[in-house]
């Protein structure tokens, strides 16, 4: 080995451990003991090598993807939940349901009820002439029982003109009248007719005692003095099917050929 004599008395360098040093391709900076300053390799730090044992074409690991939603601010909610219309839509889309409401009233109407209007003094005093009456169709009414009051029409009688009358007796029951006295007996029972307005004492023409026939009813006006009914045979006994139906309200007090006023007071249901 070859030492150069130091002549300032210092320690010598070993020239054999240097050119060992030369002869290798790359050294890094950790390995030569020096800190390159950041100023010279123009980064604001140190620089980072990747360790020999570390695979330097390693891709890094896949980490997963976040999506955040941004939720739509309140007021568009609000929008969203509560549209708003013109008023000129408004008012069209309420008309629009009127409509079919009034359609649907129509058709219940038609279908389950009907309205007639009284003529003449045969009901008086139960019902006065030009009362008003809501009917229950006889869609629904099959069967009239003792004591309703039933709208009609009798083709045989001013060509089916609808007449208001009081069921007196039904099919299979047997209907005698005493004229003398007034007085109604329905399968030999005396009925308290407390509704009458003048007693049964015109005969009329028909005989009794009747049988009510099969499918059949019997009835008479409250104002038996000046009613045409079940007596007269014009009217005779009235068939199930010519019932137009039952008299159940009364919707505008009539004014009894405007000989009175308008008895608001009898509003409401028919006894």
């Amino acid at each position: 080995m070859l030492e150069r004599e130091n002549l300032t008395g210092e320690e010598s360098f070993d020239l054999e451990e240097i050119l060992q040093l030369l002869d290798q391709p790359t050294v890094r900076w950790e390995e030569a003991g020096l800190d390159p300053a950041p100023e010279a390799c123009g980064t604001t730090g140190r620089e980072e090598f990747p360790a020999a044992n570390e695979d330097a074409s390693a891709e890094p690991a896949n980490e997963p993807e976040i999506i955040t939603q941004v939720p739509p601010a309140p007021v568009e909610v609000a929008k969203k939940a509560n549209p708003t219309f013109p008023l000129g839509k408004t008012v069209a889309l309420y008309m629009h349901d009127l409509v079919y409401l009034l359609i649907g009233v129509v058709v219940l109407l038609c279908l389950c009820f009907r309205m007639v209007i009284v003529d003449g003094d045969s009901m008086y005093n139960t019902l006065v002439d030009g009362d008003y009456l809501l009917l229950i169709n006889n869609v629904f009414y099959h069967e009239p029982k003792q004591g309703d009051i039933v709208v009609a029409s009798k083709d045989s009688f001013r060509n089916g003109s609808p007449i208001v009358k009081r069921v007196i007796a039904t099919e299979g029951q047997v209907v005698d009248i005493d004229f003398v006295t007034g007085n109604v007996y329905v399968d030999g029972k005396l009925l308290q007719e407390d509704y009458i307005y003048s007693p049964t004492t015109n005969p009329e023409g028909m005989s009794f005692p009747l049988v009510v026939e099969d499918g059949c009813i019997f009835v008479l006006g409250d104002n038996r003095g000046r009613s045409k009914d079940s007596r007269d045979p014009d009217i005779g006994l009235i068939d199930k099917r010519e019932v137009l139906g039952k008299a159940f309200f009364l919707l505008l007090p009539g004014t009894d050929h405007d000989r009175s006023p308008r008895d608001f007071s009898r509003f409401g249901v028919i006894s």
